[in-house]
């Protein structure tokens, strides 16, 4: 998967839990959920399962806690479905 498409689709998964709406406009790769687009850590749980759902991959605990960023769920996401 391109990398422009998998930001994309990731701005659709987390468009709804943003709070920042200036910092969506400017996501890049360096964007991080928390302190950059203002998702409480509630959400972000709602982020990762909505991320499950959409690449049909499974995200253990560990990889939970690194998934702090665009760039960290994009490496995930990537090898996860290269292991597919």
């Amino acid at each position: 998967m391109e990398k422009e498409e998998l930001i994309t689709k990731l701005k659709k998964i987390v468009l709804p839990y943003i709070q920042d709406q200036e910092a969506f406009d400017h996501l890049s790769e360096e964007t991080r959920f928390i302190t950059d687009l203002k998702i409480n850590s509630a959400n972000l749980v709602d982020v990762i399962l909505d991320v499950e759902d959409e690449f049909d991959i499974r995200i253990e605990n560990e990889e939970m806690e690194q998934m702090v960023s665009v760039v960290a769920a994009m490496n995930i996401i990537t090898a996860k479905m290269g292991k597919q």
